[in-house]
């Protein structure tokens, strides 16, 4: 048989075949892929600038006004949300938060209310988001959108606002309470002075003295900055009652013995503590443990310095521990805002980088994904930067996509050119496709072939008209020609009839008897029969593809048919439920070792893109990708007959 090149060059053979297997290729590389990149690229960044949803959400939230502010002790101790809100839309997120501060108390709300406004401005910024989408495509610029008024927005703000007063006066009654807290206990310091010079008898005095005592205790918190000098001053005037008034010494005892017991209780428990694996849980427990013992009187000298060690020993402990974690934490914290920053200058660099092609934009775009994607690993910076780092990678990001949509904004008008030159190709091969001239009219169809694969991608509207056009023209002058040397057909004719013969063959032969040689055999007998009539060769090649499938699928599945019964009757051979869990325990180790290594392999992809042979690397992985899936399957259904097999021995 003659080459392609050959049949192109003489005039008696019948040359619409090969020129229109080129008109296809020219097509398939050149227009469809490109004009689908430029059609498709903001959906592209819009994608991938949605990854970060919850950041972008607690910005929006912020930048509306919606900042709760710092966190009291009481909130502090709050529980965490526990909630799952992903599937709440606007309107059911404003109702929940509705609910929440009209049943719950609002010293507990503030880890509920965080989540609900991350979760609303999620999908308020995805609302917004569409409407801008919308509104460009329709022909708007993104500078002149405004987004429609959300009403739920609205509603949110107003419960918000009701729920900051509501806790902006919990606050302040909280605040009240503790000063009238620090007058009270003032004066029960007053009255423990004015105990000593009491002219009442010693068990009055002492009845008073436990009222003042019991009165200390029931008063609630006072002003942090006033804890510690109110407690030393009590417990000088505690102390100065038993060392100067008088008592009943077996009264004054079992009062001593009583404070030993409680301080020794609480040396316990904060020796418990100690022991707890919840860090920040431990030391707020064991700020409520000093409250007690600072309320506990004296006790017998002789133990007074020894329980004190001992409560304090452990103190230490804690709050060494506690000191430590967040050392730890702010540690963990530093660590990542160097790694952000380092993924900001990555970022900004691929900014500054001068990108003029396609193929320079989708790499870079490639690497900024790849960027994002390590982003979204990393943990929060320090509290004070965290905001600001995140908006340094946005605005980096955002800068980069309006680059890129800048590039194709350039890109659509040179679209626009290449499709005014391809209607001109279109015209030249209508021209040509009434020609009787049949070897000018091929050199001219092959020509305008060769530079319409030259010509540049158009857009995807009018991409598939334009070469539907191009590609009739073509097809109307070879099928002509075709028509013309009909006589020289007879060889294609003799090559359909054994092709076709063969065929027959391949379907009634038995594959499972021949193996894959006897299927390579077919492949070889098929290629070295020649070209057929035009008209019949895509679907005798398609009939030919399928067949050949079957074969391959038919002796994968016998294969794999003979594999399962030599398994199912080894699973029947195992007596002992011992047998079948240590078969089925490797089985499943095996798969979950599969999995990785799919991971893995889907992982390296990424970095094969960037290699020299990065076509054949990958094609080589997405293989063993498929033929490792295939072999998990195997084992997956292997582990379930053995889950039958252990069902039917219960």
């Amino acid at each position: 048989m003659a080459t392609e090149k050959t049949i192109l060059t003489a005039p008696e053979e019948p040359v619409g075949t090969i020129a229109e297997d080129a008109v296809t290729t020219t097509d398939t590389q050149s227009v469809t892929p490109a004009a689908e990149e430029a059609a498709d690229v903001e959906a592209k960044d819009d994608t991938m600038n949605d990854s970060f949803a919850d950041e972008e959400a607690a910005l929006a939230a912020d930048e509306a006004g919606l900042d709760i502010g710092d966190e009291t002790d009481e909130e502090e101790s709050a529980p965490a949300a526990g909630d799952d809100l992903s599937g709440l839309d606007e309107k059911e997120l404003v109702a929940l938060f509705a609910a929440k501060i009209e049943s719950e108390p609002v010293q507990t709300l503030r880890p509920v209310v965080e989540a609900i406004k991350i979760a609303f401005y999620k999908q308020h910024r995805a609302l917004v988001e569409s409407q801008k989408r919308a509104f460009i495509e329709a022909g708007g610029s993104e500078e002149s959108f405004t987004p429609t008024a959300d009403p739920e927005e609205q509603r949110f703000k107003e419960l918000f606002a009701v729920y900051r007063e509501a806790r902006d006066k919990h606050i302040a009654e909280l605040e009240a309470s503790k000063e009238e807290n620090l007058k009270i206990k003032l004066q029960i310091i007053e009255e423990l002075k004015e105990l000593i010079n009491s002219d009442e008898t010693m068990n009055t005095t002492f009845t008073r003295f436990r009222e003042l005592q019991t009165k200390w205790k029931e008063t609630g918190l006072v002003p942090q900055q006033n804890v510690k000098d109110l407690w030393e001053t009590y417990n000088l005037h505690v102390e100065n009652f038993y060392n100067f008034i008088k008592i009943n010494k077996e009264l004054r005892d079992l009062d001593l013995k009583k404070n030993y017991e409680a301080k020794l209780s609480l040396c316990e428990q904060a020796e418990e503590l100690a022991l707890e694996t919840q860090v920040v849980e431990a030391f707020r427990k064991l700020q409520k443990l000093h409250d007690q013992w600072r309320e506990t009187g004296p006790v017998a000298l002789e133990f007074k310095e020894s329980l004190w060690e001992r409560f304090k020993e452990a103190s230490s402990r804690i709050n060494k521990r506690h000191q430590e974690h967040f050392e730890s934490l702010k540690a963990e914290q530093m660590k990542n805002l160097a790694l952000k920053q380092e993924l900001c200058e990555k970022t900004e660099a691929l900014v500054a980088r001068p990108m003029l092609t396609r193929k320079d934009w989708n790499k870079a775009s490639e690497e900024l994904l790849e960027i994002q994607k390590v982003w979204k690993t990393i943990g929060f910076a320090p509290k004070k930067d965290n905001n600001r780092i995140y908006e340094r990678f946005r605005s980096a990001c955002d800068r980069f996509f309006d680059l890129k949509r800048d590039f194709y904004a350039g890109v659509k008008s040179e679209m626009e050119h290449n499709l005014a030159i391809k209607n001109e190709l279109c015209a030249a091969a209508e021209a040509l496709a009434t020609s009787e001239d049949w070897k000018h009219a091929t050199d001219e169809l092959i020509a305008l072939q060769a530079k319409w694969k030259q010509t540049g991608p158009v857009a995807r509207r009018h991409s598939d008209v334009v070469w539907k056009r191009f590609r009739a023209a073509c097809d109307k002058f070879f099928e002509r020609k075709a028509e013309h040397f009909s006589h020289i057909d007879t060889e294609h004719d003799e090559n359909l009839r054994l092709k076709q013969a063969l065929l027959e063959e391949m379907k009634a032969a038995d594959v499972k008897a021949g193996g894959f040689e006897a299927i390579k055999e077919f492949q070889r007998r098929w290629s070295q029969i020649g070209f057929v009539p035009i008209k019949q060769k895509d679907a005798l090649q398609k009939e030919y593809k399928a067949v050949v499938d079957a074969m391959f699928s038919t002796l994968r599945s016998s294969e794999r048919d003979r594999s399962m019964n030599r398994f199912k009757e080894r699973v029947s051979n195992m007596k002992s439920g011992g047998q079948l869990r240590s078969e089925r325990e490797k089985l499943y180790n095996k798969v979950r070792q599969m999995e990785q290594d799919i991971a893995l392999l889907e992982n390296n992809i990424g970095f094969f893109s960037k290699s020299k042979n990065a076509e054949a690397l990958i094609a080589d992985v997405r293989e063993k990708i498929e033929r490792t899936k295939r072999d998990m399957a195997e084992l997956i259904e292997k582990v379930k007959l053995i889950d039958a097999e252990e069902n039917k021995n219960k």
